[in-house]
């Protein structure tokens, strides 16, 4: 599985100083150094060095400043790392190579060049709103098959906990969550419903979804962040 590659990846990238999240923006993994703005940095995580990493990579390349490949050392060392072709492909596209060894190790295959061109600032400047929104780190980079724990789920979430206990009105929750009038009204995950003009309850779905994402304590969250 990729998310046995997203820790010995992120442990390396957090040597080098950046915060990192997974599954940001459809991305694997989205690493940020420094501010105003920030260095980021887009890694894609595959079992192995094949074609669909390379085109996640270009696919990728426009929203960030740099972009690496990651991907498990093959045993035999007969993988695509060491493909003399495949190595400078990369270089010549300007991505970065990491290998993750059996031990949990990274060797660095290729290093991208020291400077982008950023493409698409908009794509960029939303993978850095999230990855800053985001609380912690709930989602393992490389998972496909789990809801993605955005930001916007974990404050829809917050609202689900504000409304287990009974009905609430939009102006009370609005002081601790200033989102939840929108969250509630818009009620994408089908998880509330109107009990009254300007007050909201929870449906069946809502508590199964606190059953399955519980929530922490407010003096428990705050330490968790």
């Amino acid at each position: 599985m990729e998310t046995a590659l997203y820790l010995p990846v992120k442990r390396f990238l957090e040597k080098l100083g950046f915060t990192v999240k997974g599954e940001i923006g459809g991305c694997d993994l989205v690493a940020l150094k420094g501010d105003d703005p920030p260095l980021v940095v887009v890694c894609e995580l595959k079992l192995s060095f094949n074609l669909e990493l390379l085109l996640q990579a270009v696919d990728r390349a426009g929203a960030c400043d740099e972009v690496w490949l990651a991907a498990k050392l093959s045993a035999r060392g007969k993988g695509r790392e060491s493909d003399a072709r495949y190595r400078n492909l990369c270089r010549r596209l300007g991505f970065g190579m990491l290998a993750v060894t059996g031990s949990g190790d990274v060797e660095v295959i290729v290093k991208p060049p020291t400077s982008a061109p950023r493409r698409d600032p908009k794509k960029r400047s939303r993978l850095i709103a999230e990855h800053q929104r985001r609380i912690g780190d709930p989602a393992t980079g490389g998972s496909t098959r789990a809801p993605i724990m955005t930001f916007y789920r974990q404050q829809a979430l917050a609202c689900a906990s504000a409304l287990s206990s009974g009905p609430r009105r939009l102006r009370d929750l609005r002081p601790e969550i200033p989102d939840a009038p929108k969250i509630l009204q818009h009620n994408v995950y089908g998880w509330f419903d109107r009990a009254e003009r300007g007050v909201y309850c929870l449906t069946v779905a809502g508590h199964a979804a606190l059953k399955r994402w519980p929530q922490l304590p407010k003096p428990l969250a705050a330490a968790a962040e």
